[in-house]
């Protein structure tokens, strides 16, 4: 059955990008630490829609269709907000459009892959890389509005943490490409 608690979860995180956008609408600090709530209950659905999955043996093909669909949008939808509204800017929209790149290209693949019937796994590379990427938003999110780390802001935090994960963004996104491009240069 399709219609299971961890499925109403991914449901839920995708039902939470718009209240989070629609947040980050909201002036300096409010906006900043209702949008970073929201965010963290979506990170948190995002962890639990699968672990429960699993635990409770309810892995569906609605989840497993529809949990990395929600990432991507949560992913790119926080990034595309933050550099709307200049949480992100200057030199430091490289790395969203790294990330923003790689999400696109990923589940290209993923879907071409799916037609010929093959599996790309998660690699453990690849889940360090989200952890790293949801940590950077949810204190891009935050921003100016968050405490200082001794002589480190909150919004220095996030874009160091947004580059480093970029650059796992280009590693995993590579692991991908590479695996990928064998079954479709074997396709004809």
């Amino acid at each position: 059955m399709w219609l299971n608690l961890p499925n109403i979860l991914t449901f839920s995180r995708i039902g939470a990008i718009p209240v989070i956008v629609g947040l980050m609408f909201l002036p300096t600090p409010l906006g900043n630490w209702l949008s970073f709530c929201v965010y963290t209950y979506a990170c948190l659905t995002d962890f639990f829609d699968g672990y429960l999955a699993r635990a409770w043996e309810q892995q569906s093909a609605m989840g497993r269709f529809l949990d990395p669909i929600a990432d991507k949008l949560l992913v790119s939808g926080v990034l595309l907000m933050l550099v709307a509204t200049e949480g992100i800017s200057g030199l430091s929209v490289l790395p969203a459009g790294i990330i923003l790149f790689r999400e696109i290209l990923v589940s290209g693949l993923r879907e071409f892959l799916a037609e010929v019937q093959v599996k790309v796994p998660v690699t453990v590379l690849a889940k360090w890389k989200t952890t790293l990427q949801m940590l950077a938003l949810g204190f891009l999110l935050v921003g100016s509005a968050g405490p200082d780390f001794g002589s480190v802001t909150t919004l220095e935090i996030g874009i160091i943490s947004l580059w480093l994960a970029a650059i796992l963004t280009v590693g995993t996104g590579y692991d991908y490409m590479k695996a990928g491009m064998r079954h479709i240069s074997d396709t004809k």
